[in-house]
Parts: structure tokens; C-alpha cells; sequence
């Protein structure tokens, strides 16, 4: 499973002796993979100052999880072609993440620990606020490229009453630069060619005979050219549309069909260019965001601890993989029951609360008797 619990109880002899026995209980029901979870002796500071750094720390580690939850899907769509190689792109250090998770270590170059809690607090804050304003900014100049590229695309692959046809006709399909004469394109039902090629010089005055010919057709019909005077052009038009012809309004522009390919080419080159460095900034900075995620899950956990078990600091923090999502609730009452005596009344509470709802969906916001986070790398899949 792509699932974690980060828990801490107090780190004196009886839960000590308690977490080997979760251990033993765990290994032998086949419910989880345990690992001790290292966090680093922070400077304390007032327990009033903890208590406003709990506060900032669940904001914090709510806008974390939503940003590489944003940054994830960012690598879905740059990756539109190859959406089976997402995952080998979202790697925290250069490792998948449930290995970066499970082999955690405090990055002291980054995060120093001797410098006070809120200053760590602060650094990480502003790091992902930076990650964050980077992220709409470039997705949103690629968007746009990409967006104006796919109206572009799309208007080449509608019906023929719909789709440009620069890259259909040239300019040997028309008669131009005459003062008299000129081309006009008919849309013709596939069932009625027959009908069109007997009727089209006599829909009106002034058509020039055996001026037709197919340009190009789709399942519905065909692009038949003809040519005749301009000064019957409506009264053609009015004719061909009693006998279902339909003239499509186009008349050739070569420097705009020219215009029009090159914006195609451009939109197309401009889009490559920016893939890659667009790319590999999301895997840079997707690895940071998550690197910071998983330092702020771990001052959540060393700030509850100390705010619930007291000073001086002392508690010891697992890292549970829960083998398979059937067995979370029999998990959950392993650790209530096992670490019943920190809290008797939250225990029993919990207990009576786990035989009511089935499969135990449990949030941050959760009491239990001892400390509990939860890491769902499922939020990326």
C-alpha cells in the first residue's frame, strides 16, 4: 500500500516495552511494515510558541499536500504522450517516494536543528510558497501555448463545413485576380455527386462549364470547386442550398493560408522548446516539494509529541506501512489497545468508535492516545 502512519509514544521503559510489543504484534498478524522514524532534538523554545507552531504546521502541511498534488497532475498533462512514464518522473532525491518515506533522514544542510523551531518552520514555509508561485506562472504560459496550439489542431480536424482548409487547397484549385470570374468551394452529400455534377452548371447563369472538380472529401461528403461570374455569386448560392449544395465561405488568401501555417509551425516549435526545461522543473521542484512535505509530517510529530507526553523531550517515532487496506482497522486496534494506558477514556472512545465504522477512514484530526499522522502517496497515483 501506498499508505503511512507516523505515530510517537513517550520514549520511557513501559512504551518502549509497548512499542516492541505493537512490533511482535504487527509482524506476527501480518498487518504492517514498522520502521523507526528519526527525528532530530529541536531547540523547544516556550510551550506557548509550540502551541502556535501546531497551528501553523497543519496549514502548512495541508497547502504542502496540495501543491505536489497540483505538481503531480502538472507532470500528467506536460507528459500527455507518455502518461505511463508519470510515476518514473515523480521521485523525491532521486528515489521513488515510498523509499524516500521509509528511509527518511533529517536534511540538516537544509533545515538546520539548532536553529529555533519557528525559523525551520519559517524556511520551509517560504520555500513552498516560492515552488508555488513558480508553478502557476510557468504552467500558465504553457497552457496557454498549448491551448491556442489545440484550437489551432482542432480546426484541422472538424467536418468539412468547420475545418480550415489552408492545408487542403492551393492555389491552382482557383481562378484569381480576375475582375469578373471566381471560385467558389460546395460542400456535397456523398449521396448526391451524381446529382452535382449533372445540375451545377445550370443552378445559375454564368457558371462556367467543367469548371467542378473534387478537392478533397471526408464520410460525409466531398469539396468540389466551380467557377463562374461574380455577379451571380447569391443567386448561385440560392440555388445550390434549395438542391442541399452547400457553399462554404472561403475565398483564397494566400498570405493568410501563409500566416496560418506558420503560426502552426511556431505554436508546434514553441511547445517543444518549452517541454523539456518545463519538465524537468517539475521534477526538481516536485522533489522538493515532497522532500519539504515529509520534514513538515516530522515537525508535526516531534511538536505533538512534546505539547502531549511534556518536557523533557523524550518519545520515540514509528513509521507503519499497513500491509493492505483490509487490515487497517484491526491495525488501528492493535495500537488503541496496545497504547491504551496514555489516554484511558480517548482509548475506550476510539474502540467502541472502530466497531461502528467500518474500515476506519481516519483523518489528522483524529484523537487517539498517542500521536498519529497520516502519509497517503495514493493522492499521486
Amino acid at each position: 500500500m501506498s499508505e503511512f502512519w507516523l505515530i510517537s509514544a513517550p520514549g520511557d521503559k513501559e512504551n518502549l516495552q509497548a512499542l516492541e510489543r505493537m512490533n511482535n504484534v504487527t509482524s506476527k498478524s501480518n498487518l504492517s511494515h514498522n520502521t523507526k522514524f528519526t527525528i532530530p532534538d529541536f531547540k523547544v523554545g516556550t510551550l506557548d510558541s509550540l502551541v502556535g507552531l501546531s497551528d501553523e504546521l497543519g496549514k502548512l502541511d495541508t497547502f504542502a499536500e496540495s501543491l505536489i498534488k497540483r505538481m503531480a497532475q502538472s507532470v500528467v498533462e506536460v507528459m500527455e504522450d507518455s502518461k505511463g512514464k508519470v510515476h518514473e518522473n515523480l521521485l523525491a532525491n532521486g528515489v521513488d517516494l515510498t523509499s524516500f518515506v521509509t528511509h527518511f533522514e533529517w536534511d540538516m544542510a537544509k533545515y538546520p536543528a539548532k536553529q529555533p523551531l519557528v525559523n525551520v518552520v519559517d524556511t520551509l514555509a517560504k520555500q513552498l510558497a516560492q515552488i508555488e508561485t513558480d508553478l502557476k506562472s510557468r504552467t500558465a504560459a504553457y497552457s496557454v501555448l498549448k491551448a491556442n496550439l489545440e484550437n489551432l489542431e482542432k480546426k484541422c480536424t472538424g467536418n468539412l463545413f468547420t475545418r480550415t482548409l489552408s492545408d487542403i487547397v492551393s492555389k491552382e484549385d482557383f481562378v484569381l485576380d480576375s475582375e469578373y470570374l471566381i471560385t467558389l468551394l460546395v460542400i456535397v452529400p456523398k449521396s448526391s455527386y451524381a446529382q452535382w455534377q449533372k445540375t451545377y452548371e445550370s443552378l445559375s447563369d454564368m457558371v462556367v462549364p467543367r469548371s467542378t472538380k473534387l478537392i478533397t472529401e471526408d464520410n460525409e461528403g466531398g469539396l468540389f470547386t466551380v467557377t463562374l461570374f461574380r455577379k451571380v455569386i447569391e443567386d448561385f448560392k440560392v440555388k445550390a442550398k434549395e438542391n442541399k449544395f452547400t457553399v462554404r465561405e472561403f475565398y483564397y488568401d494566400e498570405k493568410e493560408i501563409k500566416r496560418e501555417r506558420e503560426e502552426m509551425n511556431r505554436l508546434q516549435s514553441d511547445k517543444k522548446q518549452q517541454y523539456g526545461p518545463l519538465l524537468r522543473w517539475l521534477k526538481v521542484n516536485f522533489s522538493e516539494a515532497f522532500i519539504a512535505w515529509i520534514h513538515i509530517k516530522a515537525l508535526r510529530v516531534f511538536v505533538e509529541s512534546v505539547l502531549r507526553y511534556g518536557l523533557p523531550v523524550n518519545f520515540q517515532a514509528v513509521l507503519l506501512q499497513p500491509h493492505k487496506k483490509s487490515a487497517t482497522k484491526r491495525l488501528r486496534e492493535v495500537l488503541n489497545s496496545v497504547f491504551r494506558h496514555l489516554d484511558e477514556v480517548a482509548a475506550a472512545s476510539i474502540l467502541d468508535a472502530s466497531v461502528e465504522i467500518p474500515g476506519l477512514q481516519l483523518s489528522n484530526q483524529d484523537y487517539f492516545p498517542y500521536v498519529y499522522f497520516h502519509i497517503d502517496l495514493s493522492l499521486l497515483d
